[in-house]
C-alpha cells in the first residue's frame, strides 16, 4: 500500500477526484493494492481516531475528506465475467467503460451508468439508474454478493443466504455499511440495441415535453427515455433533444409520436449498436473532472408551470450544462432493495459547472418546481448531503437505520451521504 501525507510527492494528484467542487486536504492518503491493504486502512483509521473516506474515481464526491484517512481503491480493478451464469466480478475500482467491454465480448452487459468513466461499486451501492434500468430495474437489484469489511475490519460476504439484512442495505443504502472490496452482479442479454440521440430547434421545446409527458405513461418496459435542453458543440446554440435506448430494433417506431412534436431533426444518431458503442453515443463523450453542480427532484405529476420552468431554464450558458425530464417506473418500480422511490415516475435533473451564472439559473429553476415535486430524489444522483434520507422511502430510511445501528454503531462509516445508526431509545 502507498500512503502520501501533505507535502509528499503524488499527495495533490490522489486527493482529488472527478469532481472539482471541492478542494479536500486529508491528513493521510492510502492507495490500496491489495484487498488486505483495504482492511488496513479501516483500522489504521480506527486506531488514529480519524474518519474514513473511499474515492475511486471521485464521481461522487459530496464531501471535502479533510483531516481524514482517504483510501483510493482506484487500482483495484479486476473483473471476471461468467457467461454461464451471466454474472460479472468486480473489484472495487472498476469502472464501467471496462465492464462494458468485457462483457460485451459475449452480448452481456450490465446495468451500465450514464458515464462509463464512472466507478461500478460506488455508483451500484447507491441504486444505479441505467439506461436499462426500465427493462432491467436499478443496477443494485442486480447484485448477488459483496464481499464487505466491516466497522471493525471483519471480512464477510453478504448475499441473499448470508447476512441478508447487510446484503438488502448495501443494494441502495450507499458506503454505510462497509467497504466491498468486490461486487458480483447479474449480467443481461443485449447484443445490439437502439440507441443515440435527436436534437431539434429549442422552439419545440415545451410541446415535446407535453408530448412526453404524455406519452410516457405507455412507454414500454424495453424503451429507457429522457428529454433534454442543451448546447450542441460547438456552436452552444440551444437545442432539445431526445435521448433514447431501446432493448430491440423498432425504436424509431415507438419514439415516432415524440419525433413528430419536434419537428425535423437538426442532427439525428439513432441506430442500432453494440452496447458499448450505444452507452458512449447516447451519452456523448466523457467530461474532464470539473466543478460540477447537479440538482434532482422526482415528480408524480408535471404540470403546464413545471414544464415551462424546464424550457426557461434551458441549459446555463456552458457546453456541458443540461437540464433533463426522465421517465423512470417499468421493472425499476418493481425490485425489493431499499433504492429509491419506485412509485415516481418522473425526475427532472439539472446539471451545470459551479459558476455564479449557473447558479442563478438553477436556484430559479428549484424554487419554481418547488410545489409540485415529490420530495423524494435518488442517490446516485444527488450531491447535497443533508437531503440523504430523502432517497428512500421512510420505511426503507428507517430500516436502514436500524442495520446501520447492527453493522456501525458508532457511525464510523459517516463521510458522504451517511445514514446514522437507530437510536437504541
Amino acid at each position: 500500500m502507498l500512503t502520501y501525507r501533505p507535502g509528499d510527492p503524488g499527495y495533490d494528484e490522489h486527493r482529488l477526484g472527478w469532481q472539482r467542487a471541492f478542494d479536500p486536504r486529508p491528513a493521510l492518503i492510502a492507495a490500496a493494492e491489495t484487498t488486505d491493504d483495504v482492511r488496513t486502512a479501516v483500522l489504521t483509521a480506527r486506531e488514529r481516531d480519524l474518519p474514513l473516506a473511499v474515492q475511486a474515481t471521485g464521481h461522487g464526491m459530496i464531501v471535502p475528506a479533510d483531516g481524514a484517512l482517504l483510501l483510493k481503491t482506484t487500482a483495484l480493478t479486476g473483473i471476471e465475467i461468467d457467461p454461464r451464469r451471466r454474472t460479472a466480478r468486480v473489484g472495487p475500482g472498476t469502472v464501467w467503460a471496462d465492464v462494458n467491454r468485457a462483457a460485451a465480448r459475449f452480448g452481456l452487459a450490465g446495468l451500465a451508468g450514464r458515464c462509463s468513466t464512472v466507478g461500478v461499486t460506488g455508483y451500484t451501492l447507491g441504486g444505479g439508474q441505467s439506461w436499462l434500468s426500465r427493462t432491467f430495474g436499478f443496477a443494485a437489484d442486480s447484485v448477488v454478493s459483496a464481499d464487505v469489511i466491516t466497522a471493525d475490519g471483519d471480512e464477510l460476504t453478504a448475499s441473499e443466504h448470508e447476512h441478508p439484512g447487510l446484503f438488502w442495505a448495501l443494494r441502495g443504502g450507499g458506503g454505510n455499511f462497509g467497504l466491498v472490496t468486490s461486487l458480483e452482479f447479474r449480467l443481461y442479454e443485449v447484443p445490439r440495441v437502439f440507441s443515440g440521440m435527436s436534437f431539434h430547434p429549442i422552439e419545440r421545446a415545451f410541446d415535446v415535453l407535453d408530448a412526453y409527458r404524455k406519452w410516457a405513461l405507455d412507454e414500454p418496459e424495453a424503451m429507457n427515455t429522457a428529454v433534454l435542453l442543451l448546447r450542441l458543440p460547438p456552436s452552444g446554440h440551444r437545442v432539445l433533444a431526445i435521448r433514447a435506448f431501446h432493448l430491440g430494433d423498432d425504436g424509431r417506431r415507438i419514439l415516432a409520436p415524440l419525433l413528430e412534436a419536434a419537428g425535423p431533426p437538426l442532427l439525428d444518431t439513432f441506430e442500432m449498436r453494440s452496447f458499448p458503442q450505444a452507452s458512449d453515443a447516447t451519452n456523448g463523450p466523457d467530461a474532464p473532472p470539473m466543478a460540477v453542480r447537479q440538482e434532482i427532484e422526482m415528480f408524480h405529476d408535471l404540470p403546464d408551470e413545471a414544464l415551462h420552468a424546464i424550457v426557461e431554464a434551458g441549459a446555463p450558458d456552458s457546453p456541458s450544462a443540461f437540464v433533463e425530464l426522465r421517465h423512470w417506473g417499468g421493472a425499476m418500480a418493481h425490485g425489493d432493495g431499499p433504492a429509491g422511490h419506485r412509485d415516481v415516475p418522473f425526475s427532472v435533473m439539472a446539471v451545470a459547472p459551479g459558476l455564479p451564472a449557473a447558479d442563478i439559473v438553477l436556484d430559479r429553476l428549484v424554487a419554481r418546481l418547488d410545489p409540485y415535486r415529490s420530495g423524494g430524489s435518488f442517490l446516485t444522483l444527488l450531491t447535497d448531503p443533508a437531503r440523504t434520507a430523502t432517497a428512500f422511502t421512510p420505511q426503507n430510511y428507517a430500516r436502514l437505520a436500524a442495520i446501520k445501528r447492527v453493522w456501525d454503531p458508532t457511525n464510523f462509516f459517516h463521510l458522504g451521504h451517511n445514514i446514522p445508526p437507530e437510536d437504541p431509545k
